[in-house]
């Protein structure tokens, strides 16, 4: 099955491909590998959501939304590298990192909601590598930056 197909079926919609906050691309493809640059989460009109701190503002629930929102705008990102998301052949590595107090642990159930989509989207393809980092700030605030790299076909 198509991975346009899959996310139809999921009633997944992809967010447009966000632009650059700064001066950096959101990826650059070297052979077969394509890195995507970290995608904050967004609402459906393309502002920063999820704005807060883990373990003060926020709950792990609030936590698991915004890193999935940002794995979807990774994916939107791989469409826009790529083309089509059926080029690709795995991912690779996801990396996230966490606004939260100096004393919240559960960074890997944040990361989940990452995971977890992206397992839903590509199936097998999507096992992949992760670190779960907790950051003292993130870029306008948000509780959630998720990075991530694909291998292409």
């Amino acid at each position: 099955m198509s991975i346009e197909k899959r996310l139809s079926e999921l009633g997944v919609t992809l967010p447009p491909a966000a632009a650059p906050l700064a001066n950096y691309v959101s990826y650059v493809q070297e052979g077969t590998l394509v890195f995507i640059a970290g995608q904050l989460p967004r609402d459906a009109d393309g502002q920063l959501a999820y704005v807060g701190k883990l373990g003060k503002d926020l709950s792990v629930e609030d936590g698991y939304a915004a890193a999935r929102s940002c794995a979807l705008h990774c994916i939107a990102q791989v469409k826009a590298a790529l083309g089509s998301l059926d080029q690709v052949k795995r991912v690779v590595r996801v990396a996230g990192f966490v606004n939260c107090t100096d004393d919240f642990i559960q960074q890997p159930q944040v990361l989940n909601g990452a995971s977890d989509v992206i397992m839903e989207v590509f199936g097998d393809k999507g096992r992949h590598t992760r670190a779960a980092v907790g950051n003292n700030a993130l870029p306008g605030g948000v509780a959630v930056e998720v990075e991530m790299v694909v291998a292409a076909e």
